[in-house]
This record gives C-alpha cells, sequence and structure tokens, in this order.
C-alpha cells in the first residue's frame, strides 16, 4: 500500500484511491515516480484479480534508474502546457540499491550456438551501440553491465540474442543440428496414436486442438441427463470466462464447436476429430482421472464439387467404414455394432455401439438434431466417440504374414428374407460363429425392401468365401457346408429362403 501518513491513498503499481485522484477542482499535485519488484507486483495483481495499465506495465518490469528522470520530465510537461509552478525540491527513498550483475560473454560461445563468425570487435560494436557498457578482461571475453531499462538481459544467451539481432538473422547458417540418435523406447500407446491420427488423415479427417475447459451449460447442450456421471465436474479457481470455468469430461461439445465456427463461414463439408483427455473427478481424490478420448464428425458431403466426380451427402456408413477400418488397422477384430436408442446426443434408431467381446469401445451414428441446432447447424452430422485407453488396451502388437492361397475360392450368396427389425449384423455374426470348415470371409453385399418382399419384412444378402489351402473344393463339399449354415440359421432366426 502507499500511505498519507494516515490512510492508504493507492495500491502499489496496481490502482491509484479515489481520494488522492486529480479533479477538476485540483490545484496541488505531489508526483510520486516509483519502482515496484515486478514479481510481487503481478502477485498481487492476480491475488486482487486487478488488471491495470499500471499493473501490466510495473509487472513487466521497468527502468529502475530512470524514476528521476520520468518525475522530471511530468513536471516539464505540467509547467508547458498547463501552467503549473514548479517547487523546489525532490525527496528520494531508495532503501535497497539496485545493482546490474555483469554478465560474462564468450566470443566462442557466440560462434558456437549462430554459427557465425563474429569477432569480439563487432559483438563489442553491436553491445555497445545498445549503450550497454562492455570491457574486456580477456582476449575472447567480454564482461557487459547491463542498463537499468534492460532488466531483460540477465544471462549470457540473452546477450548472444541481441548480438544475432544486430549482425542480421540472415547471416545465421542454415544447417542439421547433430545429435546422437534417441534411445528412448517408445510406448504401445505412441504407435497406437500415430497409427489412429494416420488412419483418420487417410480417410479425410483434419485433426483439431480444443480448451481443456468448457462451458458448464455444455452438458444441457448435447443432452445428457442431470444424473450422468459426466456432468460431475471440476471448476477452475480463476476462469478466463464463463464460458471456459470448468475442464471437460467428455470432448463432444468442443468439437461441435469448432464445427459451428466452420460452417459460419460456409465451409459445411466436414471431417474433424480430436484425440485429447477428459477429466473425470475421483471421489476422495485432490485430482481428477485423466482418460484419452477420440472423437470424428463428418458432415456435409464426401468431397468438394468437381466436374468429373460426384458428391453425394456423407452418412452414417461413411462414419461406421472409418470406425471399422481405424479398429482393423490396430488389428482390432471380432467387434460387433449393436443399435442404441438411449445415447442422448445421437439420433435415436440412428445410434450405435461398438462392442469387443463384453467391454464397449464407444458409440458412433448420427448426431441429434436438436444438439445440431443449439449449435446451429443445419443438415445432419455423423459422430464416433472412442475410448482412446481401451483401444491401446485391445490393440495387437505383431504383425503376421502369411502366403497367399495357392488354390482357388468358392464363393456362395445366401438371401434370406427376415424381420425388418433383425439386424443384419447378427445374422452375419451367427454365420461366422458357427465356424464352419472352409468359412474364410463372410460380407453383406445388399438389403431390400419392397415388392415382393412382404410388408414389414426386408430381404438381406451374404456373400461367403469357401477356401482351402491344399487342395481346390468341389461343389459337393461346398454345398454340404452351405446347407448346414442355412439350416442353422432356421433354428436361430425366423427366416426364409429368398428366391
Amino acid at each position: 500500500m502507499i500511505c498519507d501518513g494516515v490512510k492508504p491513498v493507492a495500491i502499489a503499481g496496481v490502482m491509484g484511491g479515489l481520494n488522492s485522484e486529480i479533479k477538476e477542482d485540483t490545484r496541488k499535485v505531489l508526483l510520486e515516480s516509483a519502482y515496484f519488484n515486478p514479481a510481487v507486483n503481478r502477485r498481487t495483481s492476480k491475488k486482487l484479480g486487478l488488471e491495470t495499465e499500471a499493473a501490466y506495465r510495473f509487472g513487466r518490469g521497468i527502468d529502475y534508474g530512470g524514476c528521476l528522470t520520468a518525475a522530471n520530465r511530468a513536471t516539464q510537461l505540467i509547467q508547458e502546457l498547463a501552467g503549473g509552478r514548479v517547487l523546489d525540491g525532490v525527496v528520494d527513498a531508495y532503501p535497497v540499491t539496485i545493482t546490474p550483475s555483469p554478465i560474462r560473454l564468450s566470443v566462442k560461445k557466440i560462434h558456437q550456438v549462430l554459427g557465425t563468425e563474429v569477432s569480439a570487435k563487432q559483438a563489442r560494436n553491436y553491445l555497445e551501440d545498445l549503450e550497454l557498457e562492455v570491457r574486456g578482461e580477456e582476449e575472447d571475453i567480454l564482461v557487459v553491465t547491463p542498463a537499468s531499462f534492460r532488466g531483460d538481459l540477465e544471462r549470457e544467451i540473452d546477450l548472444i540474442e541481441e548480438v544475432a539481432r544486430l549482425d542480421g538473422y540472415e547471416n545465421i547458417p542454415i544447417t542439421i543440428p547433430k545429435g546422437p540418435p534417441s534411445s528412448e523406447e517408445r510406448s504401445k500407446e505412441f504407435f497406437v496414436e500415430r497409427k489412429v491420427i494416420d488412419t483418420l488423415i487417410y480417410h479425410g479427417y483434419h485433426e483439431v486442438i480444443t480448451y481443456s475447459f468448457t462451458s458448464p451449460i455444455s452438458w444441457d447442450v448435447i443432452g445428457l441427463p442431470l444424473d450422468d456421471a459426466r456432468r460431475k465436474h471440476l471448476r477452475i479457481l480463476n476462469p478466463l470466462t464463463e464460458d471456459l470455468s470448468v475442464m471437460r469430461t467428455t470432448l463432444i461439445p468442443g468439437l461441435l464447436e469448432i464445427a459451428r465456427y466452420n460452417v459460419s463461414w460456409k465451409n459445411s463439408n466436414l471431417k474433424l476429430f480430436e484425440l485429447k483427455k477428459v477429466f473425470i473427478p475421483q471421489e476422495g481424490e485432490r485430482l481428477p482421472k485423466e482418460v484419452k478420448f477420440l472423437v470424428g464428425l463428418a458432415m456435409g458431403f464426401d468431397r468438394d464439387p468437381h466436374w468429373a466426380f460426384s458428391s453425394r451427402p456423407v452418412d452414417f456408413f461413411d462414419i461406421k467404414g472409418c470406425v471399422e477400418d481405424l479398429l482393423e488397422a490396430l488389428q482390432i477384430r471380432g467387434l460387433k455394432f449393436n443399435k442404441a436408442e438411449d445415447i442422448p446426443y445421437l439420433h435415436p434408431g440412428k445410434a450405435s455401439r461398438v462392442i469387443l467381446g463384453h467391454e464397449m469401445l464407444g458409440v458412433l451414428g448420427e448426431v441429434h438434431p436438436q444438439v445440431l441446432g443449439h449449435y446451429e447447424i443445419h443438415g445432419k452430422g455423423y459422430l464416433f466417440e472412442m475410448d482412446f485407453n481401451k483401444m491401446v488396451q485391445w490393440a495387437g502388437e505383431e504383425k503376421r504374414f502369411q502366403s497367399l492361397p495357392k488354390f482357388p475360392a468358392v464363393y456362395r450368396d445366401l438371401s434370406v428374407v427376415v424381420d425388418k427389425a433383425l439386424e443384419s449384423e447378427r445374422v452375419m455374426e451367427t454365420i461366422r460363429t458357427l465356424r464352419q470348415p472352409f468359412v474364410e470371409e463372410v460380407n453383406l453385399f445388399d438389403i431390400y425392401e419392397g415388392p415382393p418382399i412382404p410388408e414389414g419384412k426386408k430381404g438381406i444378402s451374404y456373400r461367403i468365401r469357401y477356401q482351402a489351402n491344399d487342395r481346390t473344393l468341389t461343389d459337393e463339399e461346398v454345398n454340404q457346408y452351405h446347407e448346414k449354415i442355412l439350416s442353422r440359421l432356421k433354428e436361430v432366426f425366423p427366416l426364409e429362403l429368398r428366391q
């Protein structure tokens, strides 16, 4: 505090007091020109929450030797411009004299850092041009005493930077840094992350990085229920704004905000992803649990307009295919996509859970129209959200190679009529679990609704590849295995063979 002997009149270096401000009827003015410790000043400003012009300047350090000069200059201006009458006398309170510490500068060090041949004389001239006191104690050693207005010069490297600036950055040669190869062993997480990023870039996605802070109303915007665990968050003690006042527990609001910004600038064909941490509070723990998630968003058309190629709107199968390719690249196999109706930010009936064994890796589907409406996004958007830690856990580490088959494959198509509500994935998974000999691959290639298929039914067609490693399969063998598959399907599902 700055006091007048009776009461406080100002917070030093931060804010003046109302009882000492200059008013229209002020006739006598006492000028104070002071220097305050920058670190103490910054601490005071931050603690009080007062970001003023004075705090900005004092907090970064001013010329501690220029207080009297500044006071004299201000007095001169008051006399010349405002008709003031200057009284004699100056009171100087300087309890601890600040003495700048000399800095030793090696000319060899300049050459080593910059790669230039700056002589000791040149370096001396450059530094003296900056009003620094320079003297030479040894042949290649300069002892430099910084001026009071250069509080930023504290180390040898600071002086080397000044020499580089005055000598010209264009004179610094372009060289490749030398050093031994790193012996650090990369973790599995590192390689999985690189594979994920490379695969998504191959699919046309662009990586974005959003703030780790978000707004507390973002949970309402994406429709999280009141009992959802992601609503429990950590509040920041000194937030920049209310919109950035809590730590995020999901990446989805940040990604949708990026999409909203792009759409507002007429960039609506988007493929975005983010791979970062979320922060989950832990009961009885001071620090949150940090969990990595992967979130992707696709919307608009699959390509920009082109004279030679037609574009189409992206759909659910674009994002599902991307997730399948991503997990295949990580050698995560045996996935199931189960229909989901209760994911608040995804459209009911157009969403799916990604299941591996008895564990959920993530979710994907069409973004709920109300969520898109809150972000002022028109049209449709498709989203996937994956638990990256589980992806690392299940990712394969070995690449296995096998020779190409020597004997031809035999293909059989299987077309059945089933209830419209039956998921085609269930039928395909049943075929796989039968583990019939020589069944190497099962693919869905057609879904049809309409005449002559009865109302409430749909036709689905699968192509099965049969192949042996030691011989060519006969038609009789393949027909036998094919009939067993069809018989088993009739036992499990109410279906008919499509003619």
